[in-house]
């Protein structure tokens, strides 16, 4: 015969005091007889409302937990469901049941208990919120990282006194002329980080820089319907858009001279349209929408910009995407890239610099960086002031990468 019992409702355990049932948000007991609970009523027992709130504090030897039963943290369904809690004799087969309310206990990682007063913690900076973090709830591994970056941490007072006198003690034994060239050389250095894979054992200058590795076969299957536009343009439209400046001069130019085999002409526009929108995006700063190209640019083409050309960065407490200066260094070089399997592999580096806008040592750095000749145009027709234009060559056998040259840069650092 199954075992039968009846219960009996008390109400409150105490006068107007529900019992407490708590959960907490981060983890779970494992030494609940360890844990200390306080109670905090409010002082005001006339208001109507007031006389029910609750301020439950519970101290472990680590952390410090608080929950409340009024405010905006707490669940929505206490106030429509009613709780309570049944303690049975097992002899006498008697339950009685009380009313109960429920408590959420969140971290508190302040020493100050009171919840308004958290403006210094919002005034900390994000690593320093993260270390808090990870002091309370992070790995030991975590744990050990944190304790050895506090522990080599240098002041920033002691560091710049050693720098200056390391930086003076340098400069009396090598001399300027010779950290130029070694800042000159490092400039070269970091620039090749940033660009396309270079085959310096190719047999063919298309080889050097290949266009798989600039754009794969899935993203120039892609390009074929925004491409569209400009497989099926006409002189009028090309005039038009140079009018509006909607597209870069490069792109403006090169549709002038697209050519009449179908297959040819597809894959020059597919080129053109995605050297273009490289461009546009090197304009960008913080990107702040999914697709910052809008939507007639292809999903993966989209991905493949936020990926490779964008850098992360942290601000207030979020993350987003930049295009900071070396991914426009990286953009540069890749357009340049492109721009030479467009042209027969020599390319007008003015033009792309103006489209990019670059200042024109940037460009030539960039440029050599890549193992191209640059030289000056010789009668080159369609161009005012040729003489002052630079034409960049893929050639083989590649030249040897030398340091940038620019007088004019190394006087400004002298």
């Amino acid at each position: 015969m199954a075992a039968t019992a009846t219960w009996r409702y008390r109400g409150d355990p105490e006068a107007e005091q529900p019992a407490v049932l708590v959960r907490f948000s981060n983890g779970r007991l494992q030494r609940p007889d360890a844990m200390r609970f306080t109670v905090y009523r409010n002082r005001d027992a006339a208001h109507p409302r007031k006389k029910h709130r609750r301020i439950l504090v519970s101290e472990t030897e680590r952390l410090s937990y608080v929950g409340n039963n009024f405010g905006s943290g707490v669940p929505k369904c206490n106030s429509l469901c009613r709780y309570f809690i049944g303690v049975l004799d097992k002899d006498s087969g008697q339950m009685e049941v009380y009313n109960a309310e429920i408590f959420n206990m969140q971290p508190l990682l302040s020493d100050n208990l009171l919840p308004d007063d958290t403006k210094e913690y919002q005034n900390k900076s994000y690593r320093e919120k993260m270390d808090l973090c990870i002091e309370a709830f992070g790995t030991s591994k975590q744990k050990r990282a944190l304790n050895s970056r506090r522990m080599n941490a240098v002041g920033n007072d002691i560091l710049n006194t050693a720098v200056t006198k390391a930086a003076a003690n340098i400069i009396d034994a090598k001399g300027v002329t010779a950290l130029i060239q070694d800042v000159a050389q490092d400039d070269v250095q970091n620039i090749s980080v940033f660009l396309p894979p270079c085959n310096e054992d190719a047999d063919k200058p298309e080889n050097v820089y290949k266009f798989e590795d600039i754009l794969s076969s899935a993203e120039y299957e892609a390009l074929r319907v925004p491409a569209a536009v400009f497989v099926n343009i006409t002189p009028e439209e090309i005039t038009k858009k140079t009018e509006d400046k909607s597209h870069c001069s490069f792109v403006l130019e090169e549709l002038k001279f697209l050519p009449d085999d179908e297959k040819r002409r597809d894959h020059k526009a597919r080129c053109l349209w995605f050297l273009d929108t490289l461009i546009k995006f090197s304009y960008l700063k913080v990107i702040k929408k999914k697709h910052p190209m809008g939507p007639e640019c292809p999903h993966i083409i989209s991905r493949k910009l936020m990926k490779n050309f964008t850098s992360l960065t942290y601000n207030n407490g979020s993350v987003q995407n930049l295009v900071s200066a070396s991914m426009k260094a990286k953009i540069t070089a890749y357009v340049i890239a492109l721009a030479l399997h467009i042209n027969n592999f020599q390319t007008n580096l003015t033009i792309l610099q103006n489209d990019m806008k670059l200042q024109e040592s940037r460009m030539m750095d960039i440029a050599k960086a890549m193992r191209l000749k640059v030289s000056k145009p010789k009668g080159l027709l369609g161009l005012e002031n040729d003489q002052n234009h630079k034409l960049g060559t893929l050639s083989l056998p590649l030249p040897v990468q030398k340091a940038s040259g620019n007088q004019q840069k190394r006087r400004k650092m002298n």
